[in-house]
């Protein structure tokens, strides 16, 4: 298994990404963007996308804040700049995008977005901007968008996971998503779990805030519904 950091730009912006794949497996083979939560880019979603390198699945967890690390207590504010320009968003999902697609490892048209809480949202960007992604998944993601008529340009399918006590997608948030799914005719999944929270992919943010709760058992579901989907997307030669 080989890990290593990639440096790269987006605008004057200078990111830290980390590329997980297993070295010893031949040709090339599907890829899996992973985008890190509000928070920053952690450990538990650069363990995420080693767990996708150990399945055969080239990995790039990118960077959108810079440095590739986690926010400090102090930077809040960095978050919420970002999320009030979706266009740059979608600017460094490209980007992300660019550093996967340049991998020797990675097949051609083979390739998936996944995201973390706003990384979600990230991904969900990135698939309405038309990128040509199989699947696009979001944990506990963000689903709001300025521009839901862009969702006629996804082309992947969706699945979005989400815990119904979380306060950060409330139910109208989610009715808003369903209908642009349909508006769109995008093939769309949202898998519901009852009385979980926000951010139930990641332990160390367990009680964190109100309302953000690690559920395993909601993890653990999630993740393979993932897992079920790339299945059905990619080649079965992986």
């Amino acid at each position: 298994m080989r890990t290593e950091n990639i440096e790269y730009t987006c605008r004057d912006l200078h990111l830290v990404g980390e590329l997980s794949l297993d070295e010893s497996r031949p040709g090339p083979r599907p890829a899996v963007l992973v985008c890190h939560g509000g928070g920053g880019l952690n450990e538990n979603v650069r363990r995420q996308a080693r767990r996708l390198a150990e399945l055969g699945y080239v990995a790039f967890a990118l960077d959108y804040y810079g440095g590739g690390r986690e926010l400090r207590a102090d930077e809040t504010d960095r978050f919420a700049e970002l999320s009030a320009d979706m266009a740059f968003v979608r600017s460094l999902g490209r980007a992300g995008l660019e550093v996967l697609l340049a991998q020797e490892a990675t097949a051609p048209g083979q390739v998936a977005a996944i995201g973390y809480c706003f990384g979600g949202a990230l991904a969900l960007e990135l698939a309405r901007d038309g990128a040509d992604l199989r699947a696009i998944v979001g944990f506990h993601s963000i689903l709001a968008t300025p521009r839901p008529a862009d969702a006629a340009n996804i082309t992947g399918r969706v699945l979005v996971c989400l815990g119904t006590d979380d306060p950060y997608v409330p139910p109208e948030q989610r009715r808003a998503f369903e209908a642009e799914m349909h508006a769109a005719g995008v093939a769309w999944e949202m898998h519901l779990y009852g009385g979980v929270g926000h951010s139930f992919t990641d332990p160390s943010h367990d009680g964190l805030r109100p309302g953000i709760r690690y559920d395993r058992r909601s993890d653990e579901r999630s993740w393979k519904a993932m897992i079920d989907l790339f299945e059905e997307v990619f080649p079965a030669s992986r």
